[in-house]
Parts: C-alpha cells; sequence; structure tokens
C-alpha cells in the first residue's frame, strides 16, 4: 500500500542561524541513519561508508550559504530527496546519479570545448 504522507512535512521558514542550524543536523542525521536502508532498498553495490560520504559531501557542498532563505530552500530540497528516496518514488539511476564520478572515472567535463569536441562529446 502506498502511503505518499509517508515522511512528509510542512514547509516552513527558519526562525534564525540557530533554527536553521538545527534543522540542517537533524536532515544530515535523517540521511546518515537511512543510508543502510537506502543500500538495501535500490541493492546498491557500494558499501554504506561510501554512501554516508557522498551524503557528507553534499551537505558540504552548501556550508557556507550566507543567505537564511537559500538554506530553507535547500532544506526543502533535501527532504523532498530524503521522502522521494524512502518512499521509493526514483528509479535506481536516479540515486546513482550522485555516484557517478566513483563508478565511471570517464564521467568527468572536458578541460575546454575543444577537448571535448576532438574526444567526440558535445
Amino acid at each position: 500500500m502506498i502511503n505518499p504522507t509517508y515522511l512528509a512535512v510542512r514547509t516552513r521558514s527558519s526562525a534564525n542561524w540557530g533554527d536553521a542550524k538545527t534543522r540542517v543536523l537533524h536532515s544530515y542525521r535523517d540521511w546518515i541513519r537511512a543510508a543502510p536502508e537506502v543500500q538495501n532498498m535500490y541493492s546498491l553495490s557500494l558499501p554504506v561508508p561510501t554512501i554516508r560520504t557522498k551524503i557528507r559531501q553534499e551537505f558540504e557542498r552548501h556550508r557556507y550559504v550566507a543567505q537564511l532563505k537559500t538554506v530553507d530552500v535547500l532544506l526543502f530540497n533535501s527532504h523532498q530527496e530524503f521522502q522521494e528516496t524512502l518512499n521509493y518514488w526514483k528509479q535506481l539511476t536516479h540515486v546513482l546519479k550522485y555516484f557517478r564520478t566513483e563508478e565511471e572515472p570517464k564521467a568527468r567535463l572536458p578541460a575546454n570545448f575543444i577537448n571535448g569536441f576532438l574526444e567526440g562529446r558535445n
């Protein structure tokens, strides 16, 4: 039975930076705790520490965001991804896109247009 409200939360704005920090840590912990379940659900051939490392990298990418409203949008997007992932609304390819560089060393962009053109890429 599908329950679309599983893991649903109300969208809200952070009252201040302390509130935002608490919400970010809560989101991060939810993702870290769910890593074994994600590995199991999607039958990933990646070990759980690799999944947790990728989660950490995704949060670290936005570490120095300086606007509270931007943090709120990032939190909304994080929870949306979390809900879609744990409700199994994603396909395997959607989950593996985060690990593309680990699995395919050729998934990098060319240094410039000419090199990409000569390699046969657009």
